[in-house]
């Protein structure tokens, strides 16, 4: 039977309350402090982990605090400090062309408009819904990786064009939910909704999945595959209890 519209629009917002208890710590995993320190580290984490990006990050923004530092940075110097974070030829690119083109368009500053920022280099339309939720609060939602495969296997939208599937979404959520669900969405799919293997047996939100069986279904072997710092408490919810287990892994 074909869902409604209503029903769907239901279904998701239901969805979306039971993220909010399921990961209450979900939040940027780049660390920064403004916005051009966000930009510089959305930018790095292509292809490379958040964990590793933080790794570099520190020393990185010591060094260039302002547009204009990175507009004037040393190649080779620069290269060789986001090195870890691979591709960092490009990356390099990137950088020193947003210095520029932020002290030639906007003052050195980072920009709180969607228009502006993918104007930048460097800046799609992912990265800039990332710098206006995060760094100017600007509702904005985040299709990555882990989004798009989860609403997809919600059955939110079979659409996997990123911008339809913001919009789309858009239309499913309230905006001002939109920061905190795009970050409870890609915790899920780190922690719980594996690309290859999702823990199915250990999911909250099973009840309402139409994908539901798509990883092993049995508790058990479902919970080994969780993954992050709040395991015990993922299980634990699954079960429908507050008791913990010692299940899973690091994330």
């Amino acid at each position: 039977m074909t869902e409604t519209e209503l029903a769907l629009k239901r279904r998701a917002r239901r969805m979306a309350r039971e993220l909010e208890v399921i990961h209450p710590d979900a939040h940027c995993e780049l660390d920064h402090t403004n916005a051009l320190e966000l930009a510089v580290a959305t930018i790095l984490s292509a292809q490379c982990t958040d964990a590793r990006v933080n790794e570099v990050t520190p020393a990185l923004f010591r060094r260039y605090p302002k547009a204009a530092d990175y507009a004037g940075a040393d190649r080779g110097e620069l290269e060789a400090m986001i090195k870890p974070t691979g591709f960092f030829r490009n990356k390099t690119n990137s950088l020193i062309n947003l210095g520029a083109a932020l002290v030639e368009r906007f003052g050195g500053e980072v920009p709180g408009r969607l228009d502006d920022l993918v104007t930048l280099p460097g800046i799609g339309r992912k990265t800039a819904n990332v710098i206006l939720g995060n760094a100017f609060d600007v509702p904005g939602i985040t299709v990555d990786t882990h989004f798009g495969r989860l609403v997809n296997r919600w059955g939110w939208t079979a659409e996997t064009d990123p911008v339809k599937v913001e919009h789309i979404v858009g239309a499913l959520i309230p905006k001002r939910d939109w920061t905190m669900l795009s970050h409870r969405v890609i915790f899920h799919g780190r922690r719980v909704c594996h690309a290859r293997k999702p823990a199915c047996g250990a999911c909250t939100l099973a009840p309402s999945c139409p994908s539901y069986g798509l990883g092993p279904v049995g508790f058990a072997e479902a919970a080994r595959l969780l993954k992050g710092p709040r395991v015990a408490e993922l299980a634990a919810l699954a079960l429908g209890d507050g008791d913990g287990v010692a299940v899973g892994g690091g994330e």
